[in-house]
């Protein structure tokens, strides 16, 4: 075949894809427990929602996004994050308007053009949480416990949550005055210095070694904190520790995004070298002025599942899954396999996961098929079981095979498998 996936996009195909699958749902339970809700939003929005959410001094915007001109002449850009159209979904809806915080989850693939390796691609897949309407640090508190609890459900213990605070409006224009006197006297490229007069935060979060190595000594958006924000912080942090969730601070931390105010926080796993954060998110108190709707603070995560599955093959972790299949059927004979395929979806209706063989294979054939199933147990139904009414059952770990009616197999297999 000449074709193959794009460079970057990362694709999941069993079986990883069933630890792939096993961990979204895992997350669905964790968030469901918690009172949030499920919602399915577009892959493609306006582009001037990212450009006014996300903000355009960020690498997401200026560098990253996929975004093209549709045939009616609009700029659509691939989604590059969830949190904007989540909350313009939340607005265009109306569900701001019913009981509040609004709290709802999404995942699915995201896009980001930059430079592919391991645990960085074009198309990943992000688990996205959000709480929409209220500005309580127990939100804050909540919203990251459900991410720790997730994590600890999968059996990762290397997970790190580092925390900050990034100040409000009223404490953040004197630190951001006090941040770029500083970095002006720094020795940086002409990008960057256009970066310091738009957001001078952004540089703070350049990966750079020469760029990290000058901003050892810059002032810290910690020192700055209004009483509010300081107070806010700190009743997080109780909450956390009420429930035992450790914490380590990281006051250099600002994420990549425009749109964070106060709780700023992310997992981090350092076993994945360079591509460590596995998650993160932050409060969004101002993002839904910034695109046209009203006062609405929020707060929310994206998790990465990519790292995630990364992470657990670092850790040795192998997942539980549901068998894809418990019974194989086996069938000679035509008479025998519109027998056997009625008897499967007997089964399945009862809640078995069951297959058969296809395509009228002998014996051999259809035995290897069972085999590479991964089934416990093979029915196999000639001529003479058809004559007799009956089924032979075959336990394919014993190898012991016995005799059951065929108004039986149901109940019988129920109650092996089950």
């Amino acid at each position: 075949m000449s074709f193959q996936a794009p460079k970057g996009v990362k694709e999941y195909v069993p079986p990883q894809a069933a630890t792939f699958y096993a961990i979204r749902q895992a997350f669905a339970e964790t968030a469901r427990r918690a009172g949030y809700s499920y919602l399915e939003t577009a892959v493609f929005e306006d582009t001037q929602l990212f450009a006014r959410g996300v903000g355009e001094s960020t690498d997401v915007v200026s560098k990253e996004m996929y975004t093209f001109t549709d045939r009616g002449g609009r700029s659509l850009t691939l989604r590059p994050e969830f949190t904007a159209g989540v909350l313009r979904a939340v607005l265009e809806y109306g569900l701001h308007r019913g009981q509040l915080p609004v709290k709802v989850w999404t995942g699915g693939p995201v896009f980001r053009a930059e430079a592919p390796q391991e645990g960085r691609y074009r198309q990943f897949y992000q688990l996205d949480l959000e709480a929409v309407g209220s500005e309580d640090p127990a939100v804050d508190a909540e919203t990251i416990a459900l991410a720790w609890q997730w994590y600890s459900a999968l059996g990762l213990t290397q997970v790190r949550l580092l925390l900050n605070s990034l100040g409000c409006s009223e404490c953040r224009p004197l630190y951001r005055t006090r941040l770029q006197d500083f970095l002006r006297g720094l020795d940086l490229d002409e990008a960057t210095r256009a970066r310091i007069e738009i957001n001078p935060l952004r540089v703070l979060d350049d990966r750079r070694p020469e760029v990290r190595e000058q901003l050892e000594d810059a002032p810290l958006i910690g020192d700055h904190l209004c009483g509010d924000c300081k107070a806010y912080h700190d009743r997080v942090k109780q909450h956390l520790a009420d429930l035992d969730i450790p914490w380590q601070d990281d006051p250099r931390m600002v994420r990549g995004l425009d749109y964070y105010t106060r709780t700023t926080f992310e997992f981090d796993h350092p076993l994945l070298g360079a591509q460590s954060g596995i998650g993160g998110g932050g409060r969004y108190d101002g993002l839904s002025e910034a695109i046209g709707g009203p006062r609405l603070p929020g707060i929310g995560f994206g998790l990465g599942l990519d790292r995630t599955v990364i992470a657990l093959g670092r850790e040795g972790i192998e997942l539980a899954t549901p068998p894809r299949c418990e019974v194989y059927g086996v069938a000679l004979g035509e008479e025998a396999a519109r027998t056997m395929f009625k008897l499967l979806g007997d089964l399945r209706a009862a809640g078995v996961a069951a297959d058969m063989s296809f395509g009228g294979k002998g014996l051999k054939g259809a035995m290897k098929g069972a085999d590479r199933s991964g089934a416990r147990f093979a029915l196999i139904l000639g001529e003479r079981d058809l004559a007799a009414q009956a089924v032979q059952l075959k336990d394919l770990t014993t190898a012991e095979q016995t005799e059951v009616p065929l108004a039986q197999v149901v109940d019988v297999l129920k109650g092996k498998v089950q």
